[in-house]
């Protein structure tokens, strides 16, 4: 078996939730807790930080784990989707897990989990767990996949969890009132391990406060202490804060929904410190500047092509697209600029008529759909979006959608790329399409 081999094993021996969804959904942590001890219980041998979210998590996760990384910590960060290889999931100091070990871990393992019927992200974080406990990492920065109480990562009793917000997603599993998916995500809330909230309202709130005390620990709302004074956008996809404690401080991730995770970030970092870990001031400056280098992220608010500029993102829901709206909406007023056009595909499990909602009217749309089974009908997705007021036509792969809207604009013009993470991987995977940085 080499490394391809492997991967497609894991793609069709297990269900992967990227490709289709409900099917692949499996609650409870009988299976990773069978396979956890099968492995020796290897989460118990670095620290962790556990974060879940709506949206938000992969930012405030990656960002972390670069403050950690520039701290002189040996790293760990686990995250999920992958866009383009599977390896970006799992990483140490932003290098992804090497090709012998997935096919090592499988080949090994493959007698013991295939009794179980385990889903995907039960075996890759089974995987995750224990390259860190091989590469002996001290701290490892563990995102959950859905969800919280129910994850299969909430195995872990970290260091610190947090959890950056709530919102409408995945209403299927978690429920369909605030307060039923705050309950899930409260999941990981622990006896003694403080827990830094990044958004709340005042539903969420009570949800968290009574969770905290329930298991006995505090829990911290960053928003009661707001960090950040102000934002200056200095480009598409850089942004310098300014805080009382961290003047000009530099950001390589600068979505308008970046300024609350900013907040989140900055207030997990004191928490980290009270639990002595030595964080220090340029520490955070290099790992709020230098993020996506040092870790590999991609996606967020990224500009991927200049005259004209084409930004994407994989904000996919209506709590994280209405950033993007607002941001497009705020850039496309500028004086000089020219025409936004709209490169957009969803997936058929999301709220795309809340989403389509929220869009910029005043943009040219080219809707798509991504190479994978959720996606949603281009088709039936303009029909939808003609409802909400918005235009555009239909493309059959996101090449054709890209490669129609960079001929059509001019060099003032602006293309947003997104609906979907798997939109946005489908345009990074694109053999003739040149990213610039």
């Amino acid at each position: 078996m080499n490394y391809q081999e492997a991967v497609e094993y894991l793609y069709t021996q297990t269900p992967l939730f990227q490709n289709v969804g409900q099917e692949a959904y499996k609650e409870g942590l009988y299976n990773t807790v069978t396979i956890d001890r099968h492995l020796g219980c290897p989460h118990k041998l670095f620290k962790t930080i556990h974060v879940a979210g709506t949206n938000g998590k992969g930012s405030v996760s990656h960002t972390l784990a670069a403050i950690l990384q520039a701290s002189g910590l040996k790293t760990g960060l686990y995250t999920s989707p992958h866009l383009t290889d599977f390896r970006e999931r799992i990483r140490v100091n932003g290098k992804p897990v090497s090709p012998e070990f997935v096919v090592n871990f499988i080949e090994k393992n493959r007698e013991f989990l295939e009794p179980l019927h385990p889903s995907f992200f039960e075996v890759t974080t089974a995987m995750a767990f224990s390259w860190f406990a091989e590469q002996e990492v001290d701290v490892a920065v563990i995102e959950t996949g859905l969800g919280g109480r129910m994850d299969c990562t909430n195995i872990i009793k970290p260091v610190i969890s947090v959890i950056t917000n709530i919102g409408y997603d995945h209403m299927k599993f978690l429920g369909e009132t605030m307060q039923q998916i705050a309950f899930e995500k409260a999941g990981i809330i622990k006896k003694n391990v403080p827990v830094i909230i990044g958004e709340h309202n005042d539903v969420t709130r009570d949800v968290f406060t009574r969770r905290a005390e329930e298991v006995g620990t505090k829990v911290i709302f960053a928003q009661d202490n707001c960090k950040i004074i102000s934002h200056k956008y200095v480009n598409p996809s850089k942004v310098v804060y300014e805080t009382a404690a961290l003047p000009a401080l530099e950001s390589g991730l600068a979505g308008m929904c970046q300024e609350n995770n900013a907040n989140t970030i900055l207030t997990a970092v004191e928490e980290l410190k009270r639990h002595k870990f030595s964080i220090t001031e340029a520490a955070i400056r290099k790992g709020f500047k230098d993020v996506c280098r040092m870790t590999g992220l991609r996606g967020r608010w990224q500009r991927v092509g200049k005259k004209p500029d084409i930004i994407c993102d994989t904000g996919h829901n209506s709590h994280g697209l209405k950033y993007i709206a607002k941001h497009l909406e705020e850039l496309s007023s500028k004086p000089g600029f020219g025409q936004l056009r709209i490169v957009m595909g969803m997936v058929n499990d999301k709220d795309v008529s809340d989403v389509l909602a929220l869009m910029p009217k005043n943009a040219r749309y080219y809707f798509t759909q991504a190479s994978v089974q959720r996606a949603l009908d281009a088709s039936k997705l303009r029909d939808l979006a003609r409802e909400a007021g918005l235009t555009g036509r239909v493309f059959r792969t996101v090449a054709q959608a890209v490669n129609t809207a960079q001929n059509e604009a001019s060099a003032e013009d602006l293309i947003f790329v997104g609906g979907s993470t798997f939109v946005v991987a489908d345009l990074l995977t694109m053999p003739d399409f040149y990213i610039q940085g």
